[in-house]
């Protein structure tokens, strides 16, 4: 049958008809979970050509009737073992579980329907053409996860298709927690003489294979040095995973803790896992692309926003930024599939190291030499609302702040006349140190910067070949207001 896809709608109105262009070959495996057909192009390239010819398709490409109807005829007429893993059940597939039953009928395939949520369904076991004993083993192979897993599962689908697969060798089972390095995977015990890193992520991106934003943020940071790892657990909020991840961390000192993980990790008690003397730093594995990302005013997504930024702000992390972004690679020539995963992005994962060492650097500085700054916010137009927050006295809240620092060591001391000393003082930039530095940065945003503000030299706060700022010193701390964000001549009384 030969059909053009040009028409945007169809018997379903939210899916458009796309076909694959995958040819024929022994075994399918169908999943909506990018994870699942991940794990299987890991297992099966790990086979290292032993197993039957492959085909792995996401069933988002599969949504259409008509999709469906092409796949069936141009692609799994040909298949001799189908696996077919669906999250949410028979209703979220209906007529392509019908329309694979009877292909399967028909033409004598091993059809294997499995839940993607690991709950048992007898809905779906009912579409199924292999023995209930192989639907449990292929299951207990899939829910496990990993490439051997994978491998294991494949091989048991090739011998239920009457194909020939050769025994797997090697664990095939990952553990719930554990420590992880590139290019080993699950280790026992981690060795190294730098300060310790710990870049703490999901499980599923283990049994995924999906680990590359992980890699090269270990990889980069034992280059600088650190004795860098891996710890995966399936969750931070579940109690035995959180309780071996607070004593892991807890048995040697680190100099930072780097978490891949969404959402706060807050607990019912107010704390959380990742809480140790170490900073904690949050990354962000986006799950857009990067033009995306590149183009959007904001950065994030309002859902990676809320995952990555937001909610980790209130377990108190540090945000280092992006990592990853999420799109498919190159299309496989072997298996004529496009893997959608986390790529690393290079400049993304040097900024992260360069951040999380330059805390490490400050913390082996010594106190009195590190130099501080507070900026405290202002309202144009309003001396006497400078430092305004609603509530709270933020001037003698800094005053407290500066005695809590010389106490703790640091080179200052409380200033009683804050208020006045900024709204009286500052401090200055010269003009040809600050054109230096904003020609380090990238070119669109100078000229950005140019059309907003015009020329730097005739800002109402340079004088003299100068920027001169609400500031005052007290030792090696600098107390600054907020320079205004307009003009005076332009605001509204």
């Amino acid at each position: 049958m030969h059909v053009t896809f040009r028409e945007s709608h169809g018997l379903e109105e939210t899916a458009t008809p796309f076909d694959p262009g995958q040819d024929p070959a022994e075994m399918v495996v169908l999943s909506f979970s990018d994870s699942d057909l991940g794990a299987f192009a890991a297992g099966w390239h790990r086979a290292q050509g032993k197993l039957p010819a492959l085909r792995l398709c996401n069933l988002v490409a599969l949504r259409h009737p008509l999709s469906v109807d092409t796949y069936v005829e141009r692609t799994l007429s040909g298949a001799r073992a189908i696996l077919v893993r669906l999250i949410g059940g028979e209703a979220y597939w209906p007529y392509g579980l019908a329309s694979l039953r009877d292909l399967a009928q028909r033409k004598g395939i091993a059809l294997a329907v499995l839940p993607g949520d690991g709950r048992p369904d007898p809905g779906l076991d009912a579409y199924s053409t292999v023995p209930h004993s192989t639907l449990q083993r292929l299951a207990a192979l899939c829910d496990a996860g990993g490439a051997v897993a994978a491998q294991a599962a494949l091989a048991q689908l090739a011998l239920a298709g009457g194909l020939y697969a050769p025994p797997v060798m090697g664990e095939k089972s990952v553990p719930d927690c554990g420590f992880y390095m590139p290019g080993q995977g699950v280790v026992a015990r981690i060795e190294g003489q730098g300060p310790r890193v710990a870049v703490v992520f999901y499980r599923s991106y283990l049994t995924a294979a999906d680990t590359g934003p992980i890699d090269a943020l270990i990889l980069c940071l034992t280059k600088q040095g650190f004795t860098a790892y891996g710890i995966f657990a399936p969750s931070l909020k579940a109690p035995e995973p959180a309780l071996w991840l607070r004593q892991t961390l807890a048995t040697q000192p680190h100099g930072a803790v780097i978490n891949a993980t969404a959402f706060s990790a807050t607990g019912p008690d107010g704390t959380s896992p990742l809480d140790t003397d170490a900073p904690v730093f949050q990354i962000a594995l986006s799950t857009a692309r990067r033009r995306d990302w590149a183009g959007a005013a904001r950065g994030l997504s309002p859902a990676d926003l809320a995952m990555h930024v937001v909610l980790p702000e209130v377990d108190g992390r540090i945000l280092a930024g992006v990592a990853s972004f999420k799109s498919p690679g190159r299309r496989d020539p072997d298996l004529q599939f496009s893997r959608f995963a986390h790529r690393a992005d290079p400049d993304r994962i040097a900024a992260i190291v360069a951040r999380v060492t330059a805390w490490i650097r400050l913390a082996a500085t010594p106190t009195p030499e590190r130099q501080l700054a507070v900026v405290l916010s202002t309202y144009p137009g309003r001396a006497w609302q400078i430092a305004h927050a609603v509530g709270l006295d933020a001037l003698a809240s800094t005053d407290a702040l500066l005695a809590d620092l010389a106490e703790a060591g640091y080179a200052c001391a409380p200033r009683a006349d804050l208020a006045q000393a900024l709204q009286g003082e500052s401090l200055t930039w010269p003009l040809d140190d600050y054109l230096t530095a904003l020609s380090a940065l990238p070119k669109a945003l100078q000229d950005d910067l140019s059309t907003a503000w015009g020329d730097p030299g005739q800002d109402p706060l340079c004088r003299d070949n100068a920027f001169h700022f609400a500031a005052v010193q007290s030792g090696h701390v600098t107390l600054a207001l907020q320079p205004e964000r307009g003009r005076a001549d332009q605001r509204e009384t």
